[in-house]
């Protein structure tokens, strides 16, 4: 049965607050966001780097929230879209979401950590917004690239700091200037919160983005938007790789 603006308005306040701003019917789930029409704000300026026909492709959607892209992916054709989140609250904004747009997505929880318990791969992955509320990033990462990218990485991260780019050599031990240029790869912890979120834990720049994602194994292939990118598995990952007890020595 179909519901009422009123009856949908209700059940988006019963599930509040919400972070993903959604648009049920003609009605607003996060009107208020500051970031404004969030994350369509963001969707518009790298929508065009996506195949805008999915028929067949699957999809999954890591941090999933309010299943604002999960949504997109479905839209546009996608013939199975899963949404993983480790928030139940996010997921049951997701499945209400969906259902009042009519559309058949999956949702469930799991931590991007035990991704491995899929058992499958699918032809797009997103990763959006999810690396920096994460207190092992890079684990994550590999984690992505071992278990579930079958094609394409859609990533996306919150930046500060420089926007330049240098390339790293191996040094000697005694020089230590090179940690005070600009475009070296640096991660900034957060220990306690930053924008009032205690799960921001970590802030990437630019250039520790993109060698954190070539580390893990991936290709950049554009970065359609400042904070997003899409990468193609290209390897192993750097080093060791991910060091999980599931996986053993």
């Amino acid at each position: 049965m179909k519901l009422t603006s009123k009856e949908i308005e209700q059940r988006v306040h019963a599930l509040g607050p919400w972070f993903h701003n959604l648009e049920l019917s003609g009605v607003k789930t996060a009107p208020n966001h500051f970031l404004g029409d969030y994350p369509r704000v963001k969707w518009r300026r790298f929508a065009q780097a996506i195949p805008a026909d999915l028929s067949g492709r699957s999809v999954l959607d890591i941090g999933c929230n309010g299943g604002f892209y999960s949504m997109e992916m479905k839209r546009r054709g996608a013939a199975r879209v899963l949404g993983v989140d480790s928030d139940e609250g996010y997921l049951e904004q997701a499945r209400f979401a969906a259902e009042v747009n009519g559309l058949d997505i999956e949702f469930a929880q799991l931590s991007v950590y035990d991704l491995g318990l899929l058992k499958e791969r699918f032809d797009i992955v997103l990763f959006m917004g999810v690396l920096y509320h994460l207190r092992h990033p890079l684990l994550a990462l590999d984690l992505i690239r071992d278990h579930v990218v079958g094609d394409l990485l859609v990533f996306q991260s919150m930046q500060r700091g420089s926007e330049d780019i240098e390339e790293v050599e191996d040094c000697d031990f005694w020089d230590t200037r090179l940690f005070e240029r600009p475009g070296f790869p640096r991660l900034y912890f957060v220990e306690h919160a930053y924008a009032g979120d205690p799960t921001n834990w970590w802030v990437p720049n630019r250039a520790c983005v993109e060698a954190m994602l070539r580390s893990s194994g991936f290709e950049i292939l554009a970065r359609p938007e400042n904070e997003v990118y899409l990468c193609r598995c290209s390897g192993r990952p750097g080093g060791e790789g991910a060091v999980y007890p599931a996986r053993g020595a």
